[in-house]
């Protein structure tokens, strides 16, 4: 079949995890389970069984786990998984005390550092021994304002050891867009690193600190990271304490982990806040822990001792992903700073240099390397390198050609997707199955996952919306600040009363993959007909001219006329040929109601924190409605050229 781009060899489906996990669920299901396909609906058809059997294969560290499995495992929102259960996560992050690596961290070509199990350990038990004397218990928040570096991580561990609950954003954040997320949440503490390199420049985040630290009263306590720098913490910062002085008076020793019970809160995570305050989706230690390690151990295939990367910020769900990974035993190898530093090559001289097994990243890095012209697997061996994930948004097919061609031939290519909503993804890789074109492998096990029409029901290869039609464990605990549960409920069950619809459009292929068009939201409607935006993305971005761009439907005429924006390789006008080359490619290989009735030139494509595309954003500047928070764009003085545009008023 043409579209058919790998498959794994025999050696490789016997060793998976996933493989062995089948073998045991047949077991307990009696009868055979055969292929992946048979596996996933037994997943859906006995959850009970399911989950009880990921816990067990994990081996996940409790006081108890506890019968049932779930409590009306028929409402959603409502049921209530291992309600007996009593664990602590980071007990089961921290099972490994030896002198192999935990973490391995780069920061640029400036910093490189690495922590043995054992050195994880002790930094964590002194820094959880800080954290109660100064009083922090079960439920406090604590924050981190950091990189993505292994003090991350420790503060992480530390306060969740005591029940404690997590939140952190990047150090690239503003004052307005931290203060607008934190004081929600009221921390007691937070941690922030006294600066962050990126693109070979130092940024000092002192003043910023002073200023986050003054608008959030709730903050008793500031401990500084020393990063890039190594000088005493300053007096504007007041009785701010560095990390070292913080954790001396304590000597390494037993953690105490607080058991507590499997809906006991965890993270706080935040939505991307383009439309209005960010969301504060609160998310529970169990159900994050069960997700994650089915996941990682049977849809990424992570191995004790295997390498384990993925480029992101802390303030991104992918870092919590991939902080999970040493509850399965691998070494996490984190990179803070900017990905195409010196030459481009950067992220692959880690691989190679440290034996990389899983590399994570974004659709739009992939597509920036190929727009380069970079050939990591020409220059680089990779040979430990087995999966490569990306997620954030769709990964268009010339991409999958481009992994295959210029990165690695041997290669599961996971391009997966889920969310902040659910700390997790519906739609995961799979090291047993093949690798189709332009597709994501599989539904998650355990995941009812569904495509529905605007009528409610089911539909195979045909565009409708992502559903979710049985509750599974991490589903958030709810928002924080919503006691009747109202912002939780109109949030994923408004469109289809107990159904979870998560706003993506998309399409369940005859293959049991699925291919995304884009959040639904962002949807363009000309005269009634809906198109997913990464449908016009693919044919846009395939052209040498075009860096990027971002497509909006504008109201026009009592309809909707598609708008597309576009960045172009330096030193280019748009002109009346491109427009035309950018309107045919366009129209040959979709169809004409694709094709954009205005395309205009812009610097450059505004987008979050964490690299997505703002479309809605720039939709309510072009029909002159505010954006009321600006502070979650990684870039938003750029929104100013979509106002007012003269080719948009005609």
């Amino acid at each position: 079949m043409a579209n058919l781009l790998w498959k794994p060899d025999q050696e490789r489906v016997d060793n998976a995890n996933l493989t062995a996990f089948r073998n045991r669920a047949a077991t307990i299901a009696g009868r055979d389970l055969p292929d992946y396909q048979s596996l996933y609906q037994w997943s859906l058809n006995d959850p009970e069984a399911f989950w009880r059997l990921v816990w067990d294969d994990a081996g996940v560290v409790a006081a108890t786990r506890g019968d049932p499995a779930v409590l009306n495992g028929d409402r959603m929102p409502g049921a209530r998984w291992f309600p007996s259960a009593r664990l602590n996560f980071a007990e089961n992050l921290l099972q490994r005390q030896d002198d192999e690596d935990a973490i391995v961290f780069w920061g640029e070509q400036r910093v490189r550092r690495r922590l043995s199990a054992r050195e994880l350990h002790h930094q964590v038990s002194r820094l959880a021994q800080a954290l109660r004397a100064m009083g922090i218990t079960q439920g406090d928040r604590v924050a981190g304002y950091l990189p993505n570096m292994p003090e991350a991580v420790i503060a992480m561990l530390a306060a969740t050891s005591l029940g404690a609950v997590w939140s952190s954003c990047s150090p690239d954040f503003g004052i307005d867009g931290v203060v607008d997320r934190f004081s929600q949440i009221e921390p007691r503490l937070l941690f922030a690193a006294d600066g962050y390199f990126y693109h070979g420049r130092r940024f000092d985040s002192l003043e910023r600190i002073a200023a986050i630290r003054n608008r959030i009263p709730s903050i008793e306590k500031v401990v500084v990271v020393p990063y890039t720098r190594h000088a005493p913490v300053p007096d504007t910062l007041g009785d701010a304490i560095s990390l070292d002085d913080f954790i001396q008076p304590f000597t390494a020793g037993t953690i105490e982990f607080d058991r507590l019970p499997f809906d006991h809160p965890l993270y706080i995570m935040f939505s991307s806040g383009t439309t209005g305050k960010p969301k504060c989706i609160v998310h529970g230690a169990g159900g994050t822990l069960l997700q994650h390690m089915k996941e990682l151990r049977l849809h990424t295939d992570v191995h004790p001792g295997d390498r384990f990367f993925y480029f992101t910020t802390c303030g991104w769900m992918m870092w919590n992903w991939l902080v999970s990974g040493l509850a399965v035993g691998a070494t996490l190898l984190l990179y803070d700073g900017f990905p195409f530093h010196s030459d481009g090559n950067i992220l692959f001289d880690y691989a190679d240099a440290e034996g990389m097994t899983q590399f994570g990243t974004s659709a739009k890095y992939i597509d920036a390397l190929k727009k380069a012209g970079l050939t990591p697997g020409r220059d680089h061996r990779l040979s430990a390198l087995r999966t490569l994930c990306s997620t954030g948004s769709p990964l268009v097919p010339e991409a999958f050609d481009y992994v295959y061609s210029a990165i690695k031939r041997d290669l599961c290519l996971a391009s997966i997707s889920g969310g902040t909503d659910i700390i997790s993804c519906f739609a995961l890789g799979n090291p047993t199955l093949p690798v189709y074109r332009g597709e994501l492998q599989c539904r998650g096990l355990g995941m009812a996952v569904a495509v529905w029409n605007d009528q409610g029901h089911p539909v195979r290869s045909e565009k409708g919306e992502l559903v979710c039609t049985a509750p599974f464990p991490s589903m958030p605990v709810g928002f924080w600040n919503d006691p009747d549960g109202k912002k939780y409920h109109s949030a994923y069950f408004e469109r289809f009363p107990n159904i979870w619809c998560h706003g993506d459009y998309v399409e369940l292929t005859e293959h049991d993959g699925l291919i995304f068009y884009g959040r639904s939201d962002a949807v363009l409607n000309p005269g009634g007909v809906r198109i997913g935006t990464a449908e016009i993305y693919r044919q846009v971005e395939q052209l040498e001219q075009v860096l990027e761009s971002l497509v909006i439907g504008q109201e026009w005429d009592n309809d909707v006329r598609i708008v597309l924006f576009v960045q172009l390789r330096e030193g280019l006008q748009l002109d009346d040929p491109l427009r035309d080359r950018i309107r045919q490619q366009i129209r040959a290989n979709t169809t004409p109601r694709h094709v954009p009735a205005r395309i205009v030139q812009v610097s450059a494509i505004p987008r979050t924190k964490s690299n997505k595309i703002v479309e809605l954003a720039v939709r309510e500047i072009v029909h002159g409605r505010p954006v009321r928070n600006r502070e979650a764009l990684a870039n938003p003085e750029v929104l100013e050229q979509f106002v007012d545009r003269e080719e948009l008023q005609q």
